[in-house]
């Protein structure tokens, strides 16, 4: 086999990238032994779920007016398409979860699926987040904090390695973002 040949489909780049998500993961996962950063982890990813969200949509729909009832349409029909991306690539990607692979990740939250990539949860919580601060970003003091939460619980609870969280993240900002540019601001 012709050397150069070999060296171009050497994944040591992406070992390197393996190695270092495995560190990561590791300490942060590690936090999670104590129980009350276990606990506050496994709250904050179960309300990233979705019931954070629903509530969100809820209170502007009511309480937002014209606007608050548009940005809650937008977000719904936003995340939708959100799902339907994850889940294909989910399907396609199919990445073993952290705690799957390596034995020294310790799951510390049930998955809602079998594979880690991209990070459903921060994919939402971007996505919402970024739709609700562009109609209302008086609400920033309060979703930013959360959706930072939410995108480091899925490492903390070893259900996630960073990249799945740095993409989901890009994914629901790229989702959101189409979504403006669709339907521009009143």
């Amino acid at each position: 086999m012709n050397k150069s040949l070999s060296h171009s489909h050497d994944p040591r780049g992406l070992t390197r990238l393996d190695a270092f998500e495995h560190r990561i993961c590791i300490a942060l996962n590690q936090s999670s032994r104590r129980r009350a950063v276990g606990l506050l982890f496994r709250v904050v990813s179960r309300l990233g779920d979705g019931v954070f969200w629903y509530a969100l949509m809820g209170a502007l729909a009511l309480i937002g007016g014209t606007e608050g009832r548009i940005a809650a349409l937008q977000m719904g029909l936003t995340s939708l398409a959100g799902v339907a991306l994850y889940k294909v690539l989910k399907a396609r990607l199919v990445r073993e979860r952290p705690f799957i692979t390596h034995s020294d990740i310790r799951c510390v939250a049930a998955p809602l699926d079998r594979y880690s990539f991209p990070s459903g949860h921060t994919l939402q919580a971007v996505l919402f987040t970024t739709l609700a601060l562009a109609w209302f970003p008086v609400l920033a003091p309060l979703l930013l904090p959360f959706t930072l939460l939410v995108a480091l619980s899925r490492m903390v609870l070893g259900l996630h390695y960073p990249t799945d969280v740095v993409c989901g993240a890009a994914i629901g900002w790229g989702l959101a973002k189409l979504s403006l540019s669709l339907l521009p601001l009143l």
